[in-house]
C-alpha cells in the first residue's frame, strides 16, 4: 500500500475505533503522560496505539488474531515491528471488558520499562 493511502487508511480506522480500542484510549492513554498515537503507520503495517518515547506498540486484538492464520501473520508482523526496535505488547479485546483495571496496569508496566532511564 503506498504512503498516501495508508495514511487514509489509518485516519479512517482513528475515526472508526473499536469500541476496544475507544474505551482504551478515551479512558486511559489519550491523557496519559507519555504521548500515545492512534493507529500509526509504520512500515506496512498500523499500529493501534503507539507511544514513540518507549518504543512501544499497544494492539487489541480480536477474534481474527485467533484464527488459523492469525498467529503467523502477528509473529511475521511483530518480528517487522522488532527489527524497528518496537516492542509490541499484545491484548484481547476480552480484556479490556473484563479486566480494564489490569490492561492500564500491563501498559504502564510496559511503558515504564521501554523508557530510557535516567541518570
Amino acid at each position: 500500500m503506498d504512503r498516501d493511502r495508508q495514511t487514509g487508511y489509518a485516519r479512517a480506522l482513528r475515526r472508526d475505533m473499536t469500541r476496544e480500542e475507544r474505551r482504551l484510549w478515551y479512558d486511559f492513554l489519550r491523557t496519559y503522560p507519555v504521548r500515545f498515537m492512534r493507529q500509526r503507520p509504520i512500515d506496512r503495517y498500523i499500529l493501534d496505539f503507539y507511544c514513540a518515547a518507549a518504543k512501544l506498540a499497544v494492539e487489541l486484538d480480536g477474534s481474527q488474531h485467533y484464527d488459523a492464520a492469525g498467529p503467523a501473520a502477528d509473529a511475521e508482523r511483530d518480528a517487522v515491528l522488532r527489527s524497528w526496535g518496537i516492542t509490541v505488547l499484545r491484548i484481547p479485546n476480552n480484556a479490556i471488558t473484563e479486566n480494564f483495571p489490569g490492561v492500564c496496569e500491563a501498559v504502564d508496566a510496559a511503558v515504564r520499562a521501554r523508557l530510557p532511564k535516567k541518570p
